[in-house]
């Protein structure tokens, strides 16, 4: 994680795409592995989370902070997070013991930030490539953008509304 971090602030964001890219089908690959040979543990539970969501705010800071994407979205995207987390924490705190499981919106939120980051990296490590019939791909990010601002809105509002009514499920 940290190496793609480097690589986004050194302006290789080609190199970055492939480590972004590395680093999600390896995660995918190891909770299949995980699955598959019923090798899944508490500390693995929490941990690859964390690793997940700490790789992808820190992706946003670092894409805002190069100016390859709006820095009001990388303090939406971070926000959110920080708000889930601060939640979690403050009800534990509070003798509550929250089960957070996520929704589809949130599961969809998450793919939707995944899916921007890399479209942003790949477009920015290969510029000028389009799709066949020379269709550009530069338009995706004028959608994806607003999407991923739509979708952690709605995805945050429910974990909110969700801890108000008591529920564990967002």
């Amino acid at each position: 994680m940290p190496a793609t971090i480097w690589l986004i602030i050194q302006g290789r964001f080609d190199l970055a795409f492939l480590l972004f890219l590395g680093a999600g089908l390896s995660d995918a690959l190891d909770g299949w592995l995980a699955r598959v040979l019923d090798a899944r543990s508490s500390l693995g539970a929490v941990l690859d989370p964390v690793a997940d969501k700490a790789l992808l705010m820190s992706s946003y800071v670092a894409l805002a902070a190069t100016g390859v994407l709006p820095d009001w979205l990388a303090i939406l995207v971070v926000f959110r997070d920080l708000l889930i987390v601060g939640g979690v924490v403050m009800l534990r705190m509070m003798g509550m013991l929250p089960r957070i499981s996520p929704s589809r919106l949130s599961k969809a939120n998450t793919a939707l930030q995944i899916l921007l980051v890399a479209v942003a990296l790949f477009l920015r490590g290969w510029p000028g490539v389009a799709l066949p019939g020379d269709i550009p791909l530069a338009p995706l990010l004028a959608v994806l953008v607003p999407l991923v601002a739509a979708s952690t809105l709605l995805s945050g509002g429910a974990y909110v509304l969700a801890a108000a009514r008591g529920e564990g499920r967002a």
